[in-house]
């Protein structure tokens, strides 16, 4: 997510001085080397930037912001974390105005910085979480650099994103990871996987994302997520029962139903 938008910013605001900052050394090697940031600078030296961007973890986020509790009332902090509600209530008082909490819906199954690239946001939607927390300046710069990435910016207040976020985001990483579990665990996986085509493709594929980032998201969220699972639990246990049964009839009937959420896609 960090090395994209840094592609992205480059692309899109030229008069800018992109500085990154990572424990990871040799992520920071190739931040460098692949042109994703300018510079790499020490914590101390990117706390003096106009606007910082918390591109880490969920729970890294709520830590770094201990340490950014110093900053200049002038600099603007916007976090992009997969959920929004446990980093709203855990930004501390002295810069609740500056910074912005933001979630790009955007991504994809690969991760680290040779992961990058600049069109990933573009088109996207962005959603920034109780923006009238936020000062003026904060807010407008925010706006400013989702608009010049061509984003499509939704206001939500922070539970309300949870929630949907558990059913359209979270829900189905754990769909994933539960359906390659389950075929990882048969017999012979590799005599299934002979036989793998779109579907399976389509649906296993985000199984590649970051175990650490989304053990974090899942647990932050663990309310809203153990909704959507037993809500997605209930479906399950409909079509069992009707494919056990033989009731063709009511099964088309469910599927019919399904295919009518593409209609407002």
């Amino acid at each position: 997510m960090g090395g994209s938008l840094g592609l992205a910013l480059k692309n899109t605001i030229h008069d800018v001085e992109l500085v990154g900052f990572d424990h990871n050394q040799s992520h920071c090697e190739e931040a460098k080397k692949l042109g994703l940031v300018d510079e790499i600078v020490s914590f101390d030296t990117l706390k003096k930037s106009d606007v910082i961007i918390l591109a880490i973890p969920v729970e890294a986020i709520i830590k770094t912001f201990e340490a950014l509790k110093d900053i200049d009332s002038d600099t603007t902090i916007i976090d992009l974390g997969s959920t929004k509600a446990k980093i709203v209530e855990n930004t501390p008082k002295e810069i609740v105005s500056n910074v912005v909490a933001a979630h790009p819906m955007a991504g994809i199954e690969k991760f680290g910085p040779n992961a990058a690239f600049g069109e990933l946001y573009a088109g996207q939607v962005v959603v920034l979480c109780d923006i009238e927390k936020n000062s003026p300046l904060h807010k407008q710069r925010a706006i400013d650099i989702f608009n010049a990435l061509k984003m499509k910016i939704v206001y939500m207040n922070a539970k309300a994103h949870d929630l949907h976020a558990a059913y359209i985001s979270h829900l189905p990483h754990a769909i994933s990871y539960a359906l390659a579990n389950s075929v990882l665990k048969q017999e012979d996986p590799k005599s299934i996987l002979a036989l793998a085509a779109g579907g399976f493709r389509d649906m296993s594929r985000i199984a590649k994302s970051s175990p650490n980032m989304w053990s974090d998201i899942f647990q932050q969220n663990r309310t809203n997520l153990l909704d959507a699972i037993e809500s997605f639990e209930v479906e399950l246990s409909e079509v069992k029962k009707m494919i056990k049964e033989e009731d063709s009839e009511s099964l088309t009937k469910w599927m019919q139903s399904a295919t009518t959420l593409h209609k407002i896609l």
